[in-house]
């Protein structure tokens, strides 16, 4: 958003009545689908300072920067968070299934997904935005190179509940990907193990812009999460018995 808002506030500038314009932009009424966005583009193609192959590049661009874009207009946390998070690992990974006691006679809705009869996953999944706006989540949604800080809060971490964590995090123009052992998860520094006062076992991670580096180590690509899943099953396998 911010750069096609560059773009058409240097072609604002070469009208002739820039000034006006501009004044006029403050008291637009906008009904769906028309808006400022439209008012500016066909006000520009009229006046000849933007051409309709031009537009087109700038549309072409804008929806490649900005792929992801429509997760941000989904509503509500746990739609976001489960249905559409949990989804979308299944689609990348179709091994993954949904747990249920025929599966897994011990399940009682704890954990997300399963995979190869014994690894029980939970899905965490946070959208980054602008930290300091209270604009709408679509309108505050940021780009993975934006310099602006951003929060994203998994809650609601219960490191006993499952074997290894699967975390999205989703910008304007990308989607991120960490995956952590239970184990690691709940002996790293970052992790608080107390979420509310007088609960126990439940925990929170923030990530920031300062401390998103710190899971370096755990970031996968989308094709390797199958083997990234196994391989993190494996580390708490190995982590917990020698606590034993």
């Amino acid at each position: 958003m911010e750069k096609l808002k560059q773009q058409l506030d240097r072609l604002i500038d070469a009208l002739p009545n820039k000034q006006e314009f501009r004044n006029g932009l403050e008291g637009l009424y906008s009904v769906y689908p028309f808006n400022e966005f439209e008012y500016i583009i066909s006000t520009l193609l009229a006046k000849d300072l933007l051409t309709f192959d031009d537009y087109l590049e700038m549309r072409d661009s804008y929806m490649e920067r900005n792929s992801f874009l429509y997760i941000f207009e989904i509503a509500g946390p746990r739609t976001f968070g489960e249905s559409w998070a949990q989804s979308h690992l299944r689609e990348l990974v179709p091994e993954l299934t949904k747990p249920s006691k025929r599966l897994d006679s011990g399940y009682s809705g704890h954990y997300d997904l399963f995979l190869d009869e014994k690894i029980r996953i939970e899905v965490k999944a946070s959208r980054a935005v602008d930290a300091g706006s209270d604009e709408p989540l679509f309108v505050k949604a940021l780009a993975s190179d934006s310099k602006k800080d951003f929060w994203m809060n998994f809650q609601q971490v219960k490191c006993a509940c499952c074997d290894v964590f699967v975390w999205i995090g989703v910008w304007r123009d990308r989607i991120r990907y960490w995956i952590l052992s239970s184990y690691e998860l709940e002996h790293h520094p970052d992790y608080l193990p107390g979420q509310h006062y007088g609960n126990t076992g439940e925990g929170q991670l923030h990530v920031r812009k300062d401390n998103i580096g710190d899971f370096d180590g755990y970031e996968v690509q989308s094709n390797g999460l199958l083997r990234a899943i196994r391989a993190a099953y494996k580390r708490e396998r190995d982590a917990r018995n020698k606590r034993i």
